[in-house]
C-alpha cells in the first residue's frame, strides 16, 4: 500500500493506493484549519478502513509550492511516517501531481496563482517531458512562452485569478490512483533530507534581501 499526502493548497488531498487502485481518499478544503485538522484526518482514514499503518510500504509526498504552511505540514506528517514506519518516501511537486491527474492528450499547463502578478507554473507535453520545469513566474513571462505553443490546457483552481488565456481550461481535481501509478517508482529520499519547494523566497526572506 501506497500512502499519498498533499497539503500544499487549502484541501487536505490523500489516499492510499494498493495494487493501482485507491482504496481511501480524501479531498476537503480545510482552508485556515488544515494544520489542526491534517494529521486527525489521516489517522481516522486509516482507522475507519481497518488499515494498520505498518502495512504501508511507501508513502508520496507533495513538497510544494503553494501555500508555506500547508506544505510543512504535509512534510512533516509524511517524514515522521517515513520515519516511524521504516518505509521509503519520495517527493513530487504540486505542478506534477496537476499534470498527472490530467490526460496528456496535449500540452498541459499546471498553474497555481501566487498573487503580485506571480504565478507557480510548469508546461509539459504529451510524452511528459518539461518544456518549462516548475517555476515561479510573471504572469507577463508565462504569456510570452505560452505564445510559442499553438494549443494548451491550463489544469488550475484559481481560473478567476490568473492573468493568462488558453484554449481550454481543467479544473484541477487530484486523481489520486493516477498519481501513485506514475510516481510509485520515483528514487527514495531519506526523510531527514526533504525539504520544501518553495521556488520563491518567504515574505521574511524577501524584506532581509532588500534592506
Amino acid at each position: 500500500m501506497i500512502l499519498y499526502i498533499d497539503t500544499s493548497s487549502s484541501y487536505l488531498y490523500t489516499g492510499i493506493v494498493e495494487n493501482g487502485k485507491i482504496v481511501v481518499e480524501i479531498k476537503k478544503e480545510y482552508d485556515h484549519e488544515l494544520s489542526r485538522t491534517a494529521l486527525p484526518e489521516i489517522v481516522s482514514m486509516f482507522e475507519n478502513n481497518a488499515i494498520e499503518p505498518k502495512e504501508i510500504n511507501k508513502i508520496i509526498v507533495v513538497n510544494g509550492p503553494g501555500s508555506f504552511t500547508g506544505i510543512r505540514i504535509g512534510i512533516t506528517i509524511a517524514k515522521v511516517y517515513a520515519w516511524s514506519l521504516k518505509v521509503p518516501i519520495t517527493t513530487i511537486t504540486s505542478l506534477e501531481a496537476m499534470a498527472a491527474s490530467s490526460k496528456n492528450d496535449m500540452i498541459r499547463v499546471p498553474v497555481i496563482d501566487a498573487r503580485r502578478k506571480y504565478c507557480y507554473a510548469s508546461i509539459i507535453d504529451q510524452n511528459d517531458n518539461f518544456i518549462l520545469k516548475p517555476i515561479y513566474i510573471k504572469y507577463e513571462e508565462l504569456k510570452e512562452k505560452l505564445k510559442e505553443i499553438k494549443e494548451c490546457k491550463i489544469i488550475t483552481n484559481d481560473k478567476d485569478k490568473l492573468e493568462i488565456s488558453a484554449s481550454k481550461w481543467e479544473t484541477y481535481d487530484p486523481n489520486i490512483e493516477e498519481i501513485v501509478e506514475k510516481y510509485k517508482y520515483k528514487k527514495e529520499v531519506n526523510p531527514h533530507a526533504i525539504n520544501p519547494e518553495y521556488l520563491k523566497l518567504t515574505e521574511a526572506e524577501e524584506s532581509k534581501q532588500a534592506c
